[in-house]
Parts: structure tokens; sequence; C-alpha cells
């Protein structure tokens, strides 16, 4: 008989601390994870004004190690890792043989010979599978840290004065996409300058026991900076409009990179054969067979993941993320569109008419460039 404990969803370091916030608390990916603790909205604006404070010890942690764990994550991903120097990190894929996203990374390399993998929650399972697979023969250690990690990021144009006066090390010195062995609060953390915001901002992993620790330190020194809980209501808005894709939506096994526009990121100029390689060649240089595209609605209607797009009342694409922007003050959306409508569409075609089917009515919209936003410089 299955033990019904086994259904319930895993809670992070930090759920207690949730619960004592008010949070509204969700299952997401098996865990259980804070929504949103107030005003979703209000959120949302503190990340784009000010700072916001995340709980991520959901996200997936796992660790390739030894002589041979750069040229197994050559092999195992469509990036050049072993190009990466010790203390820079690199957003990279994971694809299955016939080039479809098994999932995206981020992946940190913490000396020659050690790197982290950080996979999204729902996926952790396959990605530490398929590392452990693509590294036989090799003298390279794949292991799954993931409740080893406690993760906490804060994000947002006063993120670094939130942070400085709590690390060990001096935050000017910390370039984006790198990740350094620190102290913040007095504990032991990997600093890293990365997020899904569209905002500057860094992410702490934490051994689970300093959690609290790290994230009542980290409030006590945001209280003049406007530092806000976030949770991940706000994540998907600000990432959404920063036209970052999410995984099961933008991303997927049905999808290439080349299909998600982020062809860049595969690097068929390093040594040696990767999984998918043959496939993803063939894709590059085939004829793009969908493009994803950004979409303003020209409504109050919001269109949302899995409805139809339009053009001159046909179905001509689909919707894989939308909300409304809090920071554009309109319904936006991420969308796969064929080909041919997309550039009509971009090249306002005459008597062209975008639309996006919401609950049977065709709404409005309009193409426009990704991302929907960018932060000041």
């Amino acid at each position: 008989m299955t033990d019904p404990q086994d259904a319930r969803p895993r809670r992070t370091p930090l759920t207690a601390l949730h619960e004592r916030l008010g949070a509204t608390l969700t299952d997401f990916a098996g865990w259980l994870m804070p929504l949103r603790y107030g005003s979703e909205l209000a959120e949302h604006r503190a990340v784009r004004t000010a700072a916001g404070l995340f709980d991520l010890s959901h996200m997936g942690e796992i660790t390739v190690t030894g002589p041979d764990a750069a040229d197994a994550l050559d092999y195992a991903l469509v990036g050049n890792l072993s190009a990466l120097a010790p203390g820079r990190a690199r957003y990279t894929m994971i694809c299955e043989p016939d080039g479809g996203v098994l999932d995206d990374l981020i992946v940190y390399r913490l000396s020659g010979e050690e790197f982290l993998v950080v996979a999204n929650a729902a996926n952790t399972a396959a990605v530490y599978a398929a590392l452990r697979e693509r590294a036989g023969g090799r003298d390279a250690a794949v292991a799954d840290h993931t409740d080893g990690y406690a993760l906490i990021a804060v994000q947002g144009p006063r993120a670094a004065d939130v942070l400085a006066p709590l690390a060990s090390i001096d935050l000017t010195g910390v370039r984006y996409y790198t990740g350094h062995r620190a102290e913040v609060a007095g504990r032991a953390a990997l600093l890293a300058r990365t997020g899904y915001t569209g905002e500057d901002g860094f992410e702490l992993f934490t051994r689970p026991e300093d959690a609290e620790r790290v994230w009542s330190a980290l409030t006590e020194a945001g209280a003049g900076h406007a530092l806000t809980p976030a949770g991940l209501a706000a994540r998907d808005t600000l990432r959404l409009e920063a036209g970052m894709p999410l995984y099961g939506n933008e991303l997927g096994p049905e999808v290439t990179p080349f299909d998600a526009g982020l062809g860049r990121v595969v690097k068929f100029d390093k040594p040696g054969d990767f999984v998918g390689r043959a496939a993803l060649a063939e894709r590059a240089e085939a004829t793009a067979r969908r493009t994803l595209a950004g979409l303003a609605g020209q409504s109050r209607r919001v269109p949302r993941h899995g409805y139809q797009v339009l053009w001159d009342g046909k179905p001509a694409g689909t919707v894989t993320s939308g909300a409304p922007s809090p920071t554009l003050g309109m319904p936006i959306a991420m969308a796969y569109l064929e080909p041919d409508v997309a550039r009509q569409a971009a090249g306002g075609a005459a008597g062209g008419r975008l639309a996006v089917d919401v609950r049977g009515s065709a709404e409005p919209a309009v193409l426009v460039p990704l991302p929907f936003y960018r932060r000041p410089a």
C-alpha cells in the first residue's frame, strides 16, 4: 500500500518561514512553494523598482567532478563547458538525440575539475539520469546534491545594496554570470550574479540549515531598501516581461534550441561529438518550422498558455506564455507562430490581422520584439 505521506509535496528549508509570513503555498513540481505573500502585483513592482527576495530551493543541484568532468559535460550538453573558466557560469541546454530540449540549465565551473549543474525542479531526476549515462566510460562522478542546498535569490536594482553589507567579498568585483565561494551573514555560500527576472541580482546557494539565518539577515538588511519577499506568481510575470523561456511552455522535448530562437547556445565548433549534434546541425540548416514571437494584446483580455493565435481568422500559432504586464500595463504573450505569418506580421502586411482566440473571442494583438522589457542601463 502506498503511504499517503509520499504524495505530499516536498518542503524547502524555508517552508516554515513562508508559513509564518502568511504566504499562499502551492504544489509546484512536487515542492510546496510560495505563490505569493500578499499582492503579486506589489511583489513584481518591488523587483522592478527596488528588490525582491525569492526562495528557489526547489531547483536541482547536480555536481559533475573529476579529471574528465569537462569532457563529460561537453558530450552531454550543447555548450562548450571545457572553455568555461573557473568561477564563471553559462546558460546551456541538455538535448535528446533528436535535438529536443530535455532541460535548460545553468552550469557553474567551481574549479578545474568541479562543476555545479542547476536544473529545473521538474526535470532534476531526468537530467541526473542523463548526465550519469552520458558520463559513462569517463573519469567523472555525477551526484545529485539537491538536498544539500538551499537557494535564495535577491533580485532588483537595489539587490547589491541589500547584499553588500552581509557579503564577505566586494560585490563590485562579482561579474554577471560568475559564482564565488563567500560568506553571507557569516554562513558559507556560493554567491552568484545570476537570476531569472530581467534585473540585476544574486543567487545564494547555502546549506539547508543556514537558509533561515541568511533569509532573515537579508530581510533585516533590506528594510531600508524596500526589499519584499516574492513568490512564483511574480517570478513568472518578471521572466515573461524579460522574454526568458520557461520549460514546459517555450521549451520541451518537441522543441529544439533553434525553434526557441536560442540556437546560439549550441556550440558546433567545440571539440568532439555531443548528444544531438547531428539532429541539431540538420535543424540549423533547415527552413524554420516555427518562430517564437512576442505579442502585445490590444484589448484588456489576456492571452494564456495554449490559446490559439489567428491570422486573418485562421489558426497560425499557439501562445506559450501570457499574462498582464505590470510594468507595461498591457497583456503580453510569447507564442510560436508559423514563420510566414511571423514575417508578414512583422512587415505590417496590408490587410493582415493578428489576433488571439481568448475563449471564443478574437482579441487583436500586434507583434513586438522580445524581450518586452529591458532594465535601464
